[in-house]
Order: structure tokens, then C-alpha cells, then sequence
């Protein structure tokens, strides 16, 4: 039990919030992408992503051993709050303006990396592909991400977006 959950409800419950993090994170970064600064799902994206990473560590009540999703969580808060200081207390002004997207890039990117790493694991047709994660597809996966995040980032910081 976790919180009151079976394990199965609360991994589901921590799989839906990852989702909606993920899917408002990709509608943010096309808004950014075309220029345009879409604020209802800039915060759904900040509020789900964190509470991603904060469902994710009441998992060590159950298998008390610090593991790879921890370490990818703690990142990704600690880059949340970068984010979150940049957006709330500067204003995205000046070079925070930067500080403030390449975070959030990071921060969905390191969303769609688990996703990618849980969809190897988890999906029935995929698994065959990478039973152990260390195959090429599987690397192809990861890498086809993160080239599309760097480009998206690099495009995002380069084209900003007007202050709002």
C-alpha cells in the first residue's frame, strides 16, 4: 500500500499524472516552437511534471532501494526549481528568459526519456525489442529523443517567445 493505494492503483495514478505532464509539455513546447507563450498548459506541464517526479520516490516504501528512476526524479526537480525561478521570480527577463525554456526542455525531455525507457519495459510488442534496454533499438529510441529535444530546445531558445 501507498498512501492509502494498492501498488497497482498508485502506479497507475503515478502513470496518468506522467502522461498529462508529458502531453501538456509537448502542447507548451509546440506553443513555444511557434512563437507563442500558451500559459494554461505551461503550468499544467510545471504542475504534473512535478508531481511526476514527486509520485515517483513514494515507490521506496515499497522496494526500498534508491534506483535510476530516483536519481532521473531528483534531476528533474532540481531543474524544476531552476525553472520555477526563472518563470516566478525573474520573470523570464533577460538571460533568464533562456534558463527558463532549456529547463523546461529538459524537464520534458527527461519525461519522454522514462516514458521511452517504461514503453521498452512494459508495451507487449516492444519489450521483444530490448529485453534488456541495452539493445540498438531501444538506443535508437533514447537517441532519436534526444536529438528531437535538442533541436526543439535549440530552436525555442532561438526564436523566444514575447514576454507575457
Amino acid at each position: 500500500m501507498i498512501f492509502g493505494l494498492s501498488v497497482a492503483a498508485f502506479t497507475k495514478l503515478h502513470t496518468l499524472i506522467s502522461l498529462i505532464g508529458i502531453a501538456a509539455g509537448l502542447v507548451f513546447l509546440a506553443g513555444l516552437l511557434g512563437r507563442r507563450w500558451l500559459g494554461g498548459w505551461n503550468l499544467a506541464f510545471l504542475a504534473f511534471t512535478i508531481l511526476t517526479s514527486v509520485t515517483g520516490f513514494p515507490f521506496l516504501l515499497v522496494h526500498p532501494k534508491i534506483g535510476p528512476p530516483h536519481i532521473v526524479g531528483l534531476i528533474s526537480l532540481v531543474d524544476l526549481a531552476i525553472a520555477l525561478v526563472a518563470l516566478y521570480q525573474f520573470k523570464r527577463v533577460g538571460i533568464w528568459r533562456p534558463v527558463y525554456t532549456i529547463t523546461a526542455v529538459i524537464a520534458l525531455y527527461l519525461n519522454c526519456f522514462v516514458l521511452v525507457v517504461q514503453s521498452f519495459q512494459k508495451v507487449p510488442f516492444l519489450h521483444p525489442l530490448a529485453p534488456t534496454g541495452s539493445e540498438p533499438p531501444f538506443a535508437i529510441a533514447q537517441g532519436l529523443v534526444l536529438i528531437a529535444f535538442i533541436i526543439a530546445g535549440f530552436l525555442a531558445v532561438r526564436r523566444p517567445v514575447a514576454l507575457v
